[in-house]
């Protein structure tokens, strides 16, 4: 017989950043699993940058789960132009959802960051306790650090309080809410946009950048968001490892498998249809060779993703479609 999850049905959870390819999906599954007394506040209905505000808000909700999703996000593009806005408005979102959920007893808090995390030069596949050990890519290093800096607020509350935050790093994620704009999306769901424009106009080929060579690993966002509740269901003693004094309470969140982009073109071109010739252009940046996640911790946890690449480019091809 299966034991009855951590989480109760009827448990009050604040969604934070309800709206994003992270938050929807989150959304979606618990809605899907039966949870319903969920909270969530738009931008304009609750800036959590504010901090008298957040104080507000958490007094009068008093929410028992929270799942702190929202976050300052953007390309390579953005974190340059913007690393002032990157760090503070990521600090202040966290500092005041993780420092309130602390003060009203929230049971436990799930932190999502990014593999942007872990150092440029990384041993692959990236196991958590890479962690700070080598310089971070300088590109997104106001975000990176910010997260970081989450992960150890939720590590110090849990020492110092006994709290229960944890903090979990998803990889390149895709799917229902993503980001189809050929300017500033990422390179997933920018292959889809432009596969499809191409088959619509007939074009006989379509411009990859770099040299398809780096591999990259890509989880749908209903399997991030499947193990993220998955874990606020668990028991405590299932999630001793988690928390403790010698390690930070986090997991990678991913397949543990990667492909080339080149596969990850074909595959795509597959999907939709298009026929034609894939040229990749040599003068465009590759960057990191490769970048794949350790998942060995939360698969011992018992958590595996349900959905397959081709599957998924599927369904997110479809979501792209209901959008142009």
């Amino acid at each position: 017989m299966k034991p009855p999850p951590y989480m109760n049905i009827d448990s009050k959870i604040y969604v934070a950043g309800h709206r994003g390819l992270v938050g929807s999906a989150l959304m979606r599954q618990l809605q899907a699993k039966g949870y319903q007394n969920l909270v969530t506040r738009t931008h304009a209905e609750l800036d959590l940058t504010d901090q008298a505000a957040v104080r507000d808000f958490f007094a009068a909700e008093k929410p028992k789960y929270v799942l702190l999703a929202a976050a300052k996000v953007g390309g390579i593009h953005a974190n340059n132009t913007y690393p002032a806005e990157f760090i503070q408005q990521n600090l202040a979102i966290q500092t005041n959802v993780i420092h309130e959920s602390w003060r009203n007893d929230v049971q436990r808090l799930l932190f999502l960051g990014s593999s942007c995390i872990y150092p440029k030069e990384c041993p692959q596949p990236i196991k958590e306790e890479y962690l700070l050990t080598g310089p971070l890519e300088p590109t997104n290093r106001p975000y990176a650090l910010a997260k970081i800096a989450g992960i150890e607020m939720c590590w110090a509350y849990n020492r110092q309080y006994g709290t229960r935050f944890m903090a979990v790093m998803p990889t390149n994620l895709y799917g229902p809410n993503d980001n189809y704009d050929l300017d500033n999306s990422h390179v997933l769901p920018a292959l889809i946009r432009k596969m499809y424009e191409a088959k619509e106009r007939g074009e006989r080929e379509v411009i990859v950048w770099g040299t398809g060579a780096p591999k990259r690993e890509f989880l749908y966002s209903d399997d991030m968001a499947e193990a993220c509740i998955y874990l606020l269901e668990q028991s405590t003693e299932k999630l001793q490892s988690l928390f403790n004094d010698e390690q930070a309470p986090l997991l990678n969140v991913g397949c543990g498998e990667d492909l080339t982009i080149r596969e990850l073109a074909d595959l795509v071109a597959a999907v939709i249809g298009f026929k034609g010739r894939l040229i990749f252009d040599s003068t465009k940046p590759d960057g990191t060779m490769r970048k794949v996640m350790d998942v060995s911790r939360i698969n011992a946890l018992g958590w595996q993703r349900k959905i397959n690449l081709k599957d998924g480019v599927a369904l997110s091809y479809q979501d792209m479609l209901n959008k142009v």
